[in-house]
């Protein structure tokens, strides 16, 4: 039997549940924290005092209030001098952001990636990215860590990324940043899905789909307020769902996976384009839609029926309250938004498309990198105490 935990884990935990819900909700009154929270106001205010004291939060008098009696000071994250590295790592580009605490987005730079691309060779542009960024941070401000989102599939537990090849690529990476060189991992959809259901479009569901398309197609799953990672931490691989027995050779080994009916390469083929491929080909594609052109648009109609085929078999697995389209399947999504629900309903039971909401991103592009961002505060946010007692992140 655990024994009660003593008055310093209980002020550990309440640092860590106060710091979170500034992180996650921005500037709040003490007296909505006092509610929020369940604890008293002055607990509340030993809390942010503290954490003001390790320059996490900042207090402030409310502006442009004019009432009587003393106004509940708004705590705020400080944003411009906490803050996490997050670096996403795509099929045709490679993507950097400095993220303040508070999940604002405070620097980002981007560069090309050919494809093909290995992995190892990305270690340079990326510690680039990072280096400029770097340069341009304030002596005072302070670092947290950095997180990383990669398209292969990623384990938790010792940080393995499997179904791309690595070839020593973490240490790598993480030598080459240096000083801002602690790294965390986390697969593409995964991060997607996490900040999207704490900051995003699927606030408030506790059941959510997220489906990220590029070249593949990745999926980040929410099973009652939880991230779905399955055994050994390879859940999530619903682009190689088989939908279609008697359809094309994927790359797996398998035939008629999901990513063969509805991925980039599906799209480009039937808009009768094979040749081309990457983001802004696929673009080329909804636009020629969009303005009439009947190839590209048989391509989308095409790709959505099996999207929304797909969306009705997760529906009757997994009964989401929400499915978010990220990627290039956002920019399919807005086109074929009907079509993809008509075709979900035709497959899904009722009581379990009733209340789906289909959605694209809240976040935007920037889900990717927010969500990485999320992966480097994790340990501040789980104990702040840490910050406090040892003065560094």
């Amino acid at each position: 039997m655990r024994a009660a935990p003593g008055p310093e884990e209980i002020r550990r935990t309440n640092l860590g549940t106060l710091l979170q819900y500034v992180h996650l909700h921005g500037a709040t009154s003490r007296a909505e924290l006092t509610t929020r929270l369940g604890l008293n106001r002055s607990t509340i205010g030993t809390l942010t005092a503290e954490l003001a004291t390790a320059g996490l939060v900042s207090e402030a008098v409310p502006r442009g209030i004019r009432r009587a009696g003393r106004p509940s000071l708004v705590v705020r994250p400080e944003s411009a001098r906490v803050y996490a590295y997050a670096l996403s790592i795509e099929v045709d580009q490679l993507r950097a952001a400095r993220v303040g605490l508070g999940g604002t987005v405070l620097d980002r730079r981007v560069c090309d990636r050919p494809r093909g691309l290995p992995l190892p060779g990305t270690v340079a542009p990326l510690a680039r990215l990072i280096h400029e960024m770097h340069r341009e941070v304030d002596d005072d401000a302070r670092y947290v860590g950095t997180g990383v989102a990669v398209a292969g599939r990623y384990r938790g537990d010792d940080g393995t990324v499997r179904l791309v090849p690595t070839d020593g690529w973490g240490a790598e990476l993480g030598a080459a940043l240096g000083s801002v060189g602690r790294l965390t991992v986390g697969n593409h959809a995964d991060v997607a899905a996490l900040v999207e259901h704490s900051r995003g479009a699927a606030v408030g569901c506790g059941n959510v789909v997220y489906l990220h398309g590029d070249a593949g197609i990745g999926a980040g799953i929410i099973a009652a307020d939880r991230r779905l990672a399955g055994y050994g931490g390879y859940g999530g691989e619903l682009g190689h769902m088989v939908v279609n027995p008697y359809g094309r050779e994927c790359g797996c080994g398998s035939r008629g996976c999901w990513e063969t009916e509805i991925g980039e390469s599906a799209l480009l083929r039937h808009a009768g384009r094979a040749g081309e491929r990457g983001r802004e080909a696929v673009l080329s594609v909804i636009r020629s839609a969009m303005h009439g052109d009947r190839q590209a648009q048989y391509a989308v109609r095409r790709v959505g029926e099996w999207i929304g085929f797909g969306v009705g078999n997760l529906a009757n697995i997994f009964n989401p309250e929400a499915v978010i389209f990220g990627g290039t399947l956002r920019d399919v999504y807005l086109v074929a938004a009907a079509q993809i629900r008509s075709r979900m309903n035709a497959v899904a039971l009722p009581a379990c498309r009733e209340h789906i909401r289909l959605r694209t991103p809240g976040l935007g592009p920037d889900a990717v990198l927010i969500g990485a961002a999320e992966l480097a505060f994790a340990r501040l946010l789980d104990d702040p105490l840490t910050v406090l007692t040892a003065r560094a992140l």
